[in-house]
């Protein structure tokens, strides 16, 4: 069956590359992406899969799905949405095909007994599309979320950082410089909350970080503004340090304006969760990937990684995310990578990556024992 999988991807490699393309060559920022969105389900449809779109009321997303009888659910994770100006620099097209080519590769092989999901995730690139899948019900029934990112390196069981994003406005009192004393000056106000950032520092968790910008202070120098408006990113190890960071900022704000007069309204953007790997599945998919050429590594988990809302389909199902080498010199969210997305041998690992997806897809279809002990990793996993 496994042959049969490897076969039928084989085969649809042309098509993949060219529905790769296609996503690269039109990049499209979060909840935006209408082409990929459209490309991506008429690709699964062609294939035999029903397709939803508009899922959990958001306009590119998509489910698509095949069933083969009662049995679990396995989801291959799509995404598509770009970066502003430098376009798929994070490799979501090659995640689409990656994800499109698993669900067909794997709905050929016979003797399934469950349902394969392609599910269509959009705006992973800050605005978590997959947070209000998972709160409306677009995972319903999904018992293992699979997916790969590609990197400048093969690893499986790499977690991911904590995150959240912060704007917050002020407002003053508008005052002609001359006479300050009658204005509020909300320029102050988000000046002062840097600097209680900054000396809140010490006392916020070892691994968490906090960067922010000034978006708005004004519009003339001989003015008291009367509104400002500053945004910040904090990461942190888990949900748990993550809030701790937050009780922090909240202070930062509130002594400002205390200082200031200023009045602050604090905008959250969901929580983007750690990432809970299940090694279980990691370790399928390690074999799978050996067999097809590539050898896994596992991730050490020492450094500052970045964040992805998968760490938020992590915690309500076992999950893997793993890293594979498109032979690119540059990191992601570099516009040297978005360049690297497209070449030949990023598609051909790519191909390989939508096999060992499929294959272990097939895994865990197929083997009841393999499912026990995934699931009680999962159930023994600490987690919030």
């Amino acid at each position: 069956m496994k042959n049969i999988i490897k076969d039928t991807i084989t085969k649809l490699k042309p098509d993949l590359t060219a529905l790769s393309l296609a996503i690269h060559q039109n990049p499209e920022l979060a909840f935006e992406e209408h082409k990929a969105c459209s490309f991506i389900s008429d690709f699964l449809r062609k294939h035999g899969f029903t397709v939803e779109t508009g899922v959990a009321g958001l306009p590119t997303a998509f489910r698509a799905e095949k069933r083969f009888g009662s049995g679990p659910t396995v989801a291959f994770i799509a995404e598509y949405d770009a970066l502003p100006e430098i376009g798929h620099a994070c490799g979501h097209n090659l995640i689409a095909i990656m994800a499109v080519g698993a669900g067909i590769g794997l709905s050929s092989a016979e003797g399934l007994a469950g349902t394969v999901v392609v599910m269509g995730t959009p705006a992973e690139e800050g605005l978590g599309g997959k947070i209000p899948m998972l709160e409306k019900g677009a995972f319903k029934g999904v018992d293992f979320a699979l997916m790969i990112h590609p990197s400048g390196d093969n690893l499986v069981n790499r977690t991911s950082t904590a995150l959240q994003h912060w704007t917050v406005e002020f407002r003053g009192k508008n005052a002609h410089s001359s006479n300050p004393q009658t204005g509020i000056n909300a320029l102050s106000a988000v000046m002062k909350t840097f600097e209680n950032i900054d000396h809140l520092r010490a006392l916020m968790p070892l691994t968490a970080n906090v960067h922010g910008i000034v978006t708005h202070g004004g519009t003339a120098a001989n003015i008291i503004t009367d509104y400002a408006v500053c945004e910040f990113t904090a990461r942190a190890k888990d949900l748990k340090s993550l809030n701790i960071v937050g009780e922090y900022m909240e202070r930062a704000v509130k002594a400002a304006e205390i200082l200031t007069g200023a009045t602050a309204t604090i905008k959250r953007d969901p929580h983007y969760a750690e990432m809970h790997s299940n090694r279980a599945i990691s370790a399928e998919f390690k074999a799978n990937m050996a067999e097809l050429g590539i050898i896994m590594k596992e991730a050490s988990n020492d450094g500052k990684y970045g964040s992805s809302d998968i760490g938020n389909v992590s915690l309500a199902m076992p999950t893997i995310h793993p890293y594979l080498d498109i032979g690119s010199n540059y990191n992601a969210h570099h516009v040297g990578f978005t360049a690297d997305c497209i070449t030949e041998f990023a598609h051909d690992v790519a191909i390989k990556g939508a096999m060992g997806l499929a294959m272990t897809g097939f895994d865990i279809l197929t083997d009841t024992a393999l499912r026990d002990v995934i699931n009680e990793e999962f159930k023994n996993k600490d987690r919030l």
